[in-house]
């Protein structure tokens, strides 16, 4: 799968306790379940850790403290040459790394090379699309791309393209921990800077005194690591924290939702939760079998008795809030629709002296406990209609992945987040032939690999919608994956805190947010 499934990424804060070390100025801590992968942004490819990047480096592009457009940051403005497949960046002058070490375009260079070199986990969201890069003046340089890609500028804000510091960072080596580095510290672009890593205990982010964009309102954001939810969410009752964030079980999150000593920030998330087939192999290989099962879903269900009422009905892979969203799922084949499910898996041949009868696969890694209510709740639906019998079996991730490779699992959930903002990244995942096979889906169909690369090429921002909406009223029919639900993001902080802003973009910054 092409992106590590963690549950991951936004925040808030307020300072209470300082460590020991700590000298004098605002501190914020925040507790999370989370986990630092690689310091490298060649080779993490979780949220959380790429959630730090966001503020201890900086993006050519990037999206405003809870905003969904994006803006010019290291590269003041681009001009799109070459028929599509060129950008020509200009580069904001005077901006220095964390050492004082000027940013130019020879560090834009060697970092996109670097990343190409390496070949890390998210490389390819740099290999697939860039050919390569040239300077073309101390700050100016272009991107040379394979083919013309219309969302290229929502690629250049991830974490791949991030300019690293060529003097600090190994050229042919991945970076685990700071103290691998040149002088023993992380040197960036961003509003913060790292003051100390203790992996799994506790990072420290100092305020970068250097930084070119707005100053930070908090000096010092202190991140500690909890081994579990409840733990976590005592150190916030008591005051030990000032913010928390993932992750919280659903009770947890209904019961701080009702504590007037904390305040809850909550808000639409890009998160998806969604059930695979494996169309290759039958009775899978045939779509009047998908439509079947997913025609029996019943998604508010779902949603109340194993998320209490917390996350949203999802009717498309491409989420709410996003442009192109549809709700196809919802009118062509709805929630429990008992007599169509019936209908259609008896043009297959299935009845009740016939059943249906397949494992339904779920991992509690990366997604928790709530996913063994999940499967219950779904088992449930689907023998409901009385022509199905599902086995339900688990598996830890590595075996997950092997087995969806493998199509050993003709039947799934998985979970999304995106790795670049656009429906091209909710929908040529799944269903276009490449994508598809790499999430073990192995749905392939020339007409829709056809219109993945129209929309991809097309800059008209019309004619790109029309097709991802053309491309959902067929998933419906297809149904390669069946979408079951969006998340919501949820962030807990005490009363004092404000300058929280919290975006689907998931580029959470520390920055804005101040203590009263």
């Amino acid at each position: 799968m092409k992106k590590l499934l963690l549950v991951a990424t936004c925040l808030a804060l307020v300072g209470l306790l300082l460590p020991a070390n700590t000298v004098a100025g605002t501190t914020l801590v925040y507790g999370t379940t989370e986990r630092v992968t690689d310091m490298d942004p060649a080779n993490a490819y979780d949220f959380h850790t790429w959630e730090i990047f966001y503020n201890i480096y900086q993006g050519l592009l990037g999206y405003p403290a809870g905003e969904t457009e994006l803006v010019p940051q290291l590269a003041e403005s681009y001009e799109v040459v070459d028929g599509g497949v060129g950008y020509v960046l200009k580069l904001r002058k005077g901006v220095t790394f964390t050492d004082g070490t000027p940013f130019d375009a020879n560090a834009v260079k060697w970092s996109i090379d670097r990343v190409m070199k390496i070949k890390g986990d998210p490389s390819w969201l740099v290999t697939d699309f860039v050919k390569g890069v040239e300077v073309l003046g101390s700050h100016e340089v272009k991107f040379t791309l394979h083919n013309p890609v219309a969302y290229f500028p929502s690629l250049l804000a991830t974490v791949p393209y991030y300019p690293l510091n060529p003097n600090i960072y190994p050229a042919d080596k991945i970076v685990t921990d700071p103290g691998e580095l040149k002088g023993g510290k992380l040197v960036g672009l961003g509003a913060y800077k790292v003051a100390s890593f203790k992996r799994d205990q506790e990072v420290v982010l100092e305020a970068n005194p250097g930084f070119w964009g707005d100053k930070p309102k908090i000096d010092r954001v202190v991140i500690r690591y909890f081994a579990d939810a409840t733990t976590m969410r005592l150190a916030l009752e008591k005051g030990e924290l000032d913010f928390a964030f993932k992750s919280f079980n659903p009770s947890d999150i209904s019961d701080l939702e009702k504590s007037p000593k904390i305040q809850t920030i909550k808000g639409q998330g890009p998160y998806i939760r969604y059930l695979c087939f494996q169309c290759k192999t039958p009775p899978f290989d045939n779509k009047i079998v998908r439509r079947g099962v997913a025609a029996a879903l019943n998604r508010p269900d779902i949603i109340k008795k194993v998320f209490l009422g917390q996350n949203e009905p999802l009717y498309s892979m491409v989420p709410m809030g996003m442009w192109t969203h549809t709700n196809n799922f919802k009118y062509d084949l709805g929630d429990a629709n008992m007599g169509l499910s019936k209908q259609l898996l008896a043009q297959a041949g299935y009845g009740k002296n016939n059943k249906l009868k397949f494992d339904l696969w779920y991992t509690t890694a990366h997604y928790g406990d709530t996913e063994v209510d999940m499967a219950a709740v779904v088992k449930q639906q689907l023998e409901a209609t009385g022509v199905m019998e599902v086995n339900v079996k688990s598996a830890e991730w590595a075996t997950y992945k092997e087995n969806w490779r493998a199509q050993v699992m003709p039947v799934y959930f998985l979970g999304w987040y995106p790795d670049y903002i656009d429906p091209d990244n909710y929908t040529n995942s799944f269903a276009g032939t490449a994508g598809s096979r790499g999430n073990g889906i192995f749905f392939s169909d020339p007409v829709w690999d056809k219109m993945f690369v129209a929309a991809m090429k097309n800059p008209d921002m019309g004619a790109r919608e029309t097709i991802y909406k053309k491309i959902q009223q067929m998933w419906t029919d297809e149904v390669p994956t069946a979408p079951i639900f969006q998340g919501s993001l949820y962030l807990f902080a005490q009363k004092d805190i404000e300058g929280i802003k919290i975006s689907p973009t998931l580029q959470f910054l520390y920055a804005p947010i101040e203590k009263k």
